[in-house]
């Protein structure tokens, strides 16, 4: 079980962002929702990802690879990404402001949802990517406005469950924004100790 366990966390991590894969009984289901199509693995074909040769384990990649479902540069493109979606939507809250903004998310964050829940892994990652571009960048520097909805549409646009949150602070008084999704906050909900209490909850197309 644990060997298994290891080869599907060995092929989610040359998905492409938009494919998910999901362990069966007699292997797995590689759903690509992007274009609606499903790509099944024997377990003798999946355990290759963690026992199999290099030589085996290349040829399966390609074969991920010749069907679209993987990227050999995935963390590397998917990292660009987040960086450009930050500092558009950094450019924008600053431009219209924070309201006008959260108003516009049904333009870029689709009401659709996925069958399968987001993972703390997924999750994970984009928190790590989001928080890594906004403390490296000058013009974001940490805006949690800007993580927050960051966040929020790119989880959605590939089709998984998350709730954007806007917090208040009475003493002394404060603004926080974050994300929630797959049991993670991004950016963290209680920022250096501090409790903010929800007074509005966007879950889904800007509704």
């Amino acid at each position: 079980m644990a060997e298994e366990t290891d080869a599907l966390e060995a092929m989610a991590r040359i998905l492409s962002p938009h494919c998910r894969v999901t362990r069966l009984s007699d292997g797995a289901l590689i759903a690509d929702w992007k274009r609606t199509r499903f790509l099944g693995l024997p377990t003798a074909e999946v355990q290759k990802f963690s026992s199999g040769s290099p030589e085996e384990r290349a040829e399966l990649v390609t074969g991920l690879l010749r069907a679209g479902c993987a990227t050999g540069r995935r963390k590397k493109s998917a990292d660009v990404g987040v960086g450009l979606w930050l500092g558009g939507v950094h450019l924008l809250i600053r431009t219209l402001g924070f309201g006008r903004v959260l108003r516009l998310l049904s333009l870029a964050a689709p009401a659709y949802a996925r069958a399968d829940l987001p993972s703390a892994e997924e999750a994970g990652r984009l928190k790590r990517a989001v928080q890594s571009h906004s403390s490296r960048s000058w013009f974001v520097n940490g805006d949690c406005k800007s993580e927050a909805v960051t966040a929020f549409v790119l989880l959605r646009r590939r089709g998984l469950k998350a709730v954007l949150h806007v917090g208040v602070h009475e003493h002394p008084f404060a603004l926080h924004a974050w994300t929630a999704s797959g049991g993670l906050c991004v950016p963290d909900a209680v920022p250096r100790g501090h409790t903010f209490t929800p007074v509005l909850s966007i879950d889904g197309g800007g509704q």
